[in-house]
């Protein structure tokens, strides 16, 4: 204890002597809306984030702009309290320490859906289990290497920002010096230590990271972290980095296959089989996804956001294990390498609704929705974002929260299936950045008082109180969430939106981390009903819901658009699971799938945002021949609507369409 005391005073007191050096020549970037009294250079403190940046910069002989860009791209400069990420990375540089923080948690587990979720071949539970932990990879491993190049304790880089800060400088000093360059003043000069910062072992991943940083460098950033610092990295437009540093680095070349990626990231193929096996009991059954020739046999028109629950190198693991479930993507979080599974004309099983992933793509982020701490990197997300925006122009997809769902956004298909639905990515997964990296950030559309609203609380700002992160019942550590809940009356103790189709026997909701009974989220829309002082009340579950929405810090933005309610003479009308045809439709040989209503009704009078009209579809694919597989369509309409926190359907033929919030 006395040794790590007496490392952490030096520290700081070379972090403020160095820092004070660097703000009398004029180095030293200040905070931004601090104005330096008299025209004085302002002196950096210990706890001054921005003051770390620049000392350790120094110290290392690292350009400030690369410590800065790598620091973004990992963190965005937060260090969420010392919390360790999804895949064990600490503090603003991300330096990763796996074995210490993580532990084996099995893949999604906060629901217990049929993947496939169809009656006509429903799935047995999967018998892939999450592999024991193995050797770590050097990319897992980044924080013991920093305590070795720095002397530092590894708890101190761990849970102190500007220790963690002189770790990342001390890597990317050691970086650069065994690709045998000099520690040189020019940004340019430093691609290939950032390319190995990174961890990537692939030439590909190793360079879209570089060149992810490099675009940071020269667009610049600024904002107020977790921890209230407002840090700055002032843009450098004109700078070309020395891409060819990375030629020489012996780093493998990924097998992209035949990937369907942009390529501004790097993808390689890993495809889950699609193979014949005996169940149990000995009788022929098949896996782990179904051959289609999408968009031609079928539109795809969503793409649907989840998070793994389980580590990188596992959750590749199961799926390529033919009796467990598949999806599309998944996405890395150290890097935001991509590795591909189901081509996009196959139909992956991965949402639980068989009618969503007939005409979804499916993306893994490897992530745990329960651990608010266990946050994702801003490499993932940038990558993430990219592929999406290259999925959704490739297949017309519209870019918005009707057509770009989370897992828990996706609805049961028939009543018994709801209490059992996915939950993930969750309500800390930033779906506000997340749009912003896609180009289309949520704002106001319309006046302040239009007919629609969008959800939109500040981020960080935003901390409902959530429980059962850790244990049931326990409280979760207060975090910004993207959800905002809903009520029966406009006051905070209020009870909360019941969900009658989680809960039949008409039990309360809950603020438990797993309970989107009545949770509303960033850039889901909604009709409004009613408005009183500070609070907003939509049609929701077939209720009026009430939310908090100041004015002087809104959680909702004023929107316009089209919605549906009953048509003239209706007292209320059914809530479908799934777009299904008519009885009519079916050709012989195929079996005639019900059209159940959910438990769910829209009274005479209620309004719901519209997301799509589609025809009544329905994939047949019983068998691994693909002989018997045909699509079925019919020739009701339906409407795709937000209906509660999930998405639901209803027959065109009920409802008349309304514009609304102009």
């Amino acid at each position: 204890m006395r040794g790590t005391t007496a490392r952490t005073s030096s520290a700081r007191r070379r972090t403020i002597r160095t820092a004070g050096a660097l703000a009398s020549a004029g180095l030293l970037v200040p905070l931004l809306g601090a104005a330096p009294s008299s025209g004085a250079p302002r002196q950096a403190s210990a706890t001054d984030l921005q003051g770390a940046f620049a000392s350790a910069a120094a110290e290392y002989r690292v350009p400030q702009s690369v410590l800065l860009g790598v620091s973004y791209l990992q963190s965005r400069w937060d260090a969420h309290g010392g919390a360790a990420s999804v895949t064990g990375g600490y503090g603003p540089m991300h330096l990763t320490d796996a074995r210490t923080a993580l532990a084996s948690a099995p893949h999604h587990s906060e629901g217990d859906e049929d993947p496939r979720g169809d009656t006509s071949r429903p799935m047995p539970p999967p018998r892939a289990e999450v592999p024991a932990e193995s050797d770590l990879p050097a990319r897992l491993t980044t924080l013991p290497r920093a305590a070795e190049l720095t002397g530092m304790p590894a708890e101190e880089l761990r849970t102190d920002a500007a220790a963690n800060v002189e770790g990342g400088a001390a890597l990317l000093a050691a970086a650069q010096k065994k690709l045998g360059r000099p520690l040189s003043a020019d940004p340019a000069d430093w691609y290939g230590a950032i390319a190995r910062f990174s961890g990537a072992d692939d030439e590909a991943t190793a360079a879209a990271y570089a060149n992810d940083v490099f675009a940071v460098i020269r667009d610049g950033e600024r904002r107020t972290t977790d921890a209230g610092q407002r840090v700055a990295l002032p843009a450098e437009p004109g700078l070309r980095p020395d891409a060819a540093q990375l030629k020489r680095m012996g780093l493998r070349e990924a097998a992209p296959g035949a990937t369907e990626c942009p390529r501004t990231v790097a993808c390689e193929w890993i495809p889950a089989p699609y193979e014949e096996f005996k169940d149990p009991n000995g009788n022929p059954d098949y896996g782990n996804h179904d051959k289609s020739n999408r968009p031609k046999s079928q539109s795809i028109d969503s793409i649907i956001v989840h998070d793994t629950e389980g580590r990188w190198e596992g959750v590749l693991n199961m799926v390529q294990d033919p009796t467990y479930v598949s999806w599309q993507y998944t996405l890395r979080s150290t890097d935001g390498h991509i590795a591909q599974h189901v081509k996009a004309k196959d139909v992956a099983w991965h949402a639980g609704n068989w009618y969503v992933n007939a005409k979804s793509i499916g993306l893994e982020h490897e992530g745990f929705l329960t651990a608010p701490d266990t946050w994702y990197t801003e490499a993932m997300y940038r990558t993430s974002a990219r592929l999406v925006k290259y999925l959704a122009k490739k297949y017309g997809i519209p870019l918005d929260r009707q057509h770009i769902l989370g897992h828990d956004n996706v609805q049961g298909t028939v009543p018994a299936t709801i209490p059992g639905m996915h939950t993930d990515p969750g309500p800390y997964w930033d779906w506000q950045h997340y749009f912003t990296l896609l180009g289309k950030p949520f704002h106001r559309t319309a006046g302040p008082n239009g007919g629609l609203v969008t959800i939109a609380p500040q981020y960080s700002a935003n901390r409902p109180e959530y429980t059962g992160c850790a244990k049931p019942g326990e409280k979760c550590v207060p975090h910004g969430s993207a959800a905002v809940r809903v009520h029966t009356e406009p006051r905070d103790d209020a009870p909360l939106i019941k969900d009658i189709g989680k809960r039949p026997g008409g039990q309360p909701s809950t603020i438990d981390v797993n309970d989107v009974g009545a949770r509303l989220s960033t850039g889901q829309q909604y009709a409004v009903a009613d408005r009183q002082a500070d609070w907003t009340a939509v049609w929701y579950l077939g209720q009026k819901a009430w939310f908090k929405n100041p004015g002087k810090q809104p959680t909702a933005v004023a929107a316009k658009g089209f919605v549906v309610t009953p048509k003239d003479g209706a007292s209320e009308i059914p809530v479908y699971g799934r777009a299904y045809p008519e009885k009519e439709a079916y050709p012989a040989g195929v079996p005639v799938q019900p059209v159940t209503p959910l438990p769910y009704r829209i009274p005479a009078g209620q309004k719901y945002v519209i997301g799509d009209k589609v025809p009544g579809e329905y994939f047949y694919a019983p068998t691994f021949d693909t002989a018997r597989h045909t699509v079925v369509r019919g020739k009701d309409m339906y409407y795709v609507i937000q209906y509660g926190h999930r998405i639901g359907y209803v027959r065109a033929a009920d409802v008349r369409v309304v514009r609304s919030g102009s």
